[in-house]
């Protein structure tokens, strides 16, 4: 792995996971059992005390499928243009519920809480409830100063 944090809990068994020299993990986070990741050519950050429901997905990359004469699946990694390969970013104590899709290029804000069976394909500013296909935001967990407040707390602890 490119980095994984302490305390972190991973089911190497019980997941699929690919491209694990891109992976980072940050610290008290724990994957479930069932979980997909895979880190084509860009990196997947997951960060500290990151919550995750049953079976999550997360992928950094896609296929080219533009070119003419060619099936996609003939389509060598020499080939890939970069937009086909983007990073996934999850920040700090955020709550992934059961199900949930990420897709390459997507940033989750910290402390956001993507809602189960989620496919998210744009980024989330931090804070945010997302959900839904394709997730949209629903609410702000916060106002601004309850933020400011809460981010004042947890960086004491």
């Amino acid at each position: 792995m490119r980095h994984c944090g302490e305390g972190v809990y991973l089911r190497p068994m019980s997941c699929d996971l690919k491209g694990l020299e891109n992976l980072s993990i940050g610290d008290g986070t724990s994957l479930p059992k069932g979980s997909t990741i895979y880190c084509t050519g860009a990196t997947c950050t997951i960060g500290k005390k990151v919550l995750f429901g049953p079976k999550p997905t997360i992928i950094t990359g896609d296929h080219r499928i533009d070119i003419i004469g060619k099936h996609i699946i003939d389509v060598g990694e020499d080939e890939k243009l970069p937009e086909n390969d983007q990073p996934v970013i999850i920040g700090d104590g955020c709550w992934i519920g059961a199900h949930v899709t990420i897709l390459k290029g997507v940033i989750i804000g910290a402390g956001s809480v993507v809602a189960a069976g989620a496919v998210v394909t744009r980024s989330c500013e931090p804070y945010s409830i997302i959900g839904g296909v394709p997730a949209k935001l629903i609410k702000m967990r916060f106002s601004p100063e309850e933020i400011q407040q809460h981010e004042s707390i947890i960086k004491t602890k």
